[in-house]
């Protein structure tokens, strides 16, 4: 009995390795785009003789013990938001709002189709708002404000079918308010684009 619960645990172990070390290479390559991190909180708590689910601002799912959220909000942190991260297939929020996180967000982020909160907002990104943020087919909350993005809202913000919070605020975003937004997207409960041109 014993030999057979060895082996069991073993085998699950050895099944969870390859996805929890996914996770937690795309974990370390944000750690290390990081450049700033004055309350040493991701220096020292972010290290790999810790379960990645103890990390802090980490959480994984109870069944298959993956990456469900990251909440990184108002750590003072200041770096890059690398592809990397496209590798947490199981991330459902995505929050790193209220930090300095710059430059632009990569493409590579459309690999997470479990997707359904991302709150990049009172950060330093710029450039215009990817066009390929239409392409998050669960996505219920997307939170940008107080940025630098320029440029229109995308046309392809149409196809976020389960879009119900949308803030653009505090930004240099430019044109008119796209009649998609007011015809098509009539599940918005809340949207916020003060502030811009």
């Amino acid at each position: 009995m014993f030999l057979l619960l060895f082996t069991l645990s073993r085998t699950t172990l050895s099944s969870n390795s390859p996805s929890i070390t996914a996770d937690q290479r795309a974990l370390l390559a944000l750690k290390s785009h990081i450049t700033h991190d004055p309350h040493n909180l991701l220096a020292t708590n972010w290290s790999t003789s810790i379960s990645v689910c103890n990390w802090i601002g980490v959480t994984c799912g109870s069944k298959h013990h993956r990456v469900t959220v990251l909440d990184l909000s108002s750590m003072d942190l200041t770096g890059t938001i690398p592809s990397q991260l496209e590798n947490l297939s199981f991330l459902v929020l995505l929050r790193i709002r209220h930090n300095s996180f710059h430059g632009s967000l990569p493409i590579e982020l459309t690999s997470l189709h479990r997707l359904k909160y991302l709150s990049a907002g009172n950060n330093s990104f710029s450039g215009e708002i990817p066009s390929w943020f239409g392409y998050f087919p669960k996505l219920r909350g997307l939170s940008l404000y107080m940025n630098n993005f320029s440029g229109v809202i995308p046309s392809t913000f149409g196809n976020l079918s389960k879009l119900k919070i949308l803030l653009l605020y505090n930004n240099n975003l430019k044109g008119q308010i796209p009649k998609f937004i007011l015809l098509d997207m009539r599940q918005i409960e809340y949207m916020s684009s003060s502030s811009n041109y």
